[in-house]
């Protein structure tokens, strides 16, 4: 039944790729503008008709950014001040703040704060569900740039910034989340700008219970691969996440646009072998993560059948490590939400990562380290093509010619820049988790000594890094320490890792067409989407290993040995 359940929702993704990824192409490739649009640009004072190189398009990115950041972490610290607080929530701690801010700005929807105990209905609406939008919009805008730099056909123009960020808004994002939020509230989602509910309990106590616009957050949530939630246990909560309908469709709305992009790729540079062979390399490495984390929640946790009533343990170890699960998903979906959630840098959980055995919990957290398996907002296609470019350069030297990718050299100016992504991720990782457990202060917001404890604090800021959102638990990260660093990593994990990129596209899209010849290697095969699968991998291992062996791998061992740790 478990692989039943993984054959359809992957069959079903795969069934839309095609009419999505068309749908994306016609979107962005489109010359007209909607009156909406003319009217949206006219508020912002921009021409929509200047086109923007590299350079113009980086920087207008980061300005709209910046400002929009500043403006979130000024709601955030007025929210006591502001409509809609029902339960008269006082505004965020400063550093707290600064966290909430960047991480939403930087679509990584981190949360080192309890949603329906933080946030009034107005800071849920106009900070959180606002910039899910603004934030996965403006990933998807970047790839449609790098796109158009690879494809060489407009000189060295990206497009332009605002055309593509409100054309994503308006066209695609909107329609789907509002479709979504409709069958969210059937399902039994709440929507609503009512006060919260008052129930008895069977003692005669009154218990609140947090309601709020919840199902038009869910619907972004999932589409533009936010992650975040508007309730502390996220989408195991029954208010977002009531039915495995819903499961599923939070499933297929993560994995929507990340995989339909690879085909709308392929037409844009007139190969559409190029696109599925990128896509095929993604499949094949969620799959393999899939079946890794399935595999050994579903083997159950060892150290439990030899406690207490055996009998009852052992039967209960028989449907697996249950531990942190919902019984209503049961492994199965929960296995493929995590790996889900961290192939498409999403950070929403049904599940709590901290229960996971050890190997199971790699899974999700090398996912995040490599940051390329089908990955969100545009950015995990292009972490994908930046190893093709590095695939092909290892070629070329193996072979004693200079790389080509899609006709053009690769030089030693864009190999530089495709490093500098490639390095920058690693070391806000390993650099902050090096600096945190070196420190007293910061080792003290654990709750789990040893290897798990560890994994904790590799996991936030690998969390943190690759813009996922999710937390591994255990770990008390609403400290100022936490919210500083965690920021600063959210930061050069979106920033340093997607402007080389840019400027790498752009370069590529000033240099003319190599003709193809006996020499060139084709980079639409499936050999070479194997060799690019192998280099992430290789790449991955070199980078990471170690510090996943004194993490997940070590807790793992302890478990097959039964070793307690207190």
């Amino acid at each position: 039944m478990a692989w039943l359940q993984f054959v359809l929702i992957l069959g079903i993704m795969t069934a839309l790729v095609v009419p999505v990824g068309k749908w994306l192409h016609n979107v962005v490739s489109g010359e007209r503008h909607s009156a909406a649009e003319r009217l949206t640009y006219g508020l912002l004072g921009v021409n929509p008709d200047e086109r923007m190189d590299w350079k113009r398009y980086g920087l207008v990115l980061i300005v709209a950014n910046l400002a929009l950041l500043l403006f979130a972490y000024l709601l955030l610290r007025l929210q006591g001040m502001l409509p809609w607080n029902p339960a008269g929530l006082s505004a965020q701690a400063p550093d707290l703040a600064w966290n909430t801010a960047v991480s939403f700005m930087t679509n990584t929807n981190w949360q080192a704060y309890s949603g329906e105990q933080s946030l009034s209905y107005f800071s849920q609406m106009a900070v959180i569900t606002t910039f899910m939008f603004i934030s996965a919009a403006t990933g998807f805008a970047a790839a449609l740039a790098f796109m158009r730099g690879l494809a060489g056909r407009s000189g060295d123009h990206l497009g332009n910034f605002w055309v593509d960020l409100t054309r994503i808004t308006y066209r695609i994002l909107l329609p789907i989340s509002f479709v979504l939020a409709l069958v969210f509230v059937w399902q039994g989602m709440p929507q609503t700008l009512n006060s919260y509910a008052a129930a008895t309990t069977l003692e005669g106590a009154v218990q609140r219970i947090a309601l709020g616009p919840v199902a038009s957050l869910e619907s972004i949530k999932h589409l533009g691969t936010n992650g975040g939630g508007f309730f502390s246990m996220n989408a195991a909560h029954p208010f977002e996440n009531p039915t495995p309908l819903t499961n599923t469709l939070h499933i297929l709305s993560m994995l929507l646009l990340p995989s339909a992009l690879t085909y709308a790729f392929g037409r844009m540079i007139g190969n559409l072998r190029q696109g599925w062979v990128i896509f095929g390399g993604m499949l094949v490495m969620f799959v393999g993560f899939l079946i890794t984390v399935y595999s050994f929640e579903q083997a159950g946790n060892p150290i439990l059948s030899r406690l207490g009533a055996e009998q009852t343990i052992t039967a209960t170890q028989a449907g697996g490590n249950m531990e942190g699960k919902e019984v209503r998903f049961g492994i199965a979906q929960t296995a493929l939400f995590a790996t889900t959630t961290t192939a498409a840098t999403t950070g929403s959980v049904d599940s709590m990562h901290d229960s996971y055995t050890g190997m199971g919990g790699l899974v999700p957290m090398t996912q995040m380290m490599l940051n390329n398996v089908f990955g969100g907002k545009g950015v995990g296609f292009i972490n994908f093509v930046q190893y093709l470019i590095l695939g092909v350069f290892m070629a070329g030297l193996m072979v004693g010619r200079t790389p080509e990718f899609l006709g053009k050299k690769i030089e030693a100016r864009e190999v530089k820049l495709v490093m500098l992504a490639v390095l920058a991720h690693p070391l806000s990782i390993l650099g902050f988790t090096a600096l945190a457990v070196s420190l007293p202060s910061a080792l003290s917001s654990l709750n789990n000594p040893g290897p798990h404890g560890f994994s904790e604090i590799l996991y936030a800021y690998t969390s943190g890094t690759a813009n996922n959102g999710s937390a591994f638990a255990g770990l008390n990260a609403n400290t100022p320490f936490y919210n500083i660093t965690i920021g600063l990593a959210m930061l050069i994990g979106r920033y340093l890792t997607l402007l080389p990129m840019l400027a790498v596209a752009g370069l590529l899209a000033t240099k003319r067409r190599v003709p193809a010849s006996s020499g060139t290697l084709p980079t639409d095969t499936v050999l070479f989407g194997s060799l690019t699968v192998f280099v992430i991998l290789i790449v991955g291992a070199l980078t990471f290993l170690p510090a996943l062996t004194l993490g997940p791998v070590a807790d793992h061992f302890q478990m097959l040995k039964g070793v307690v740790l207190k």
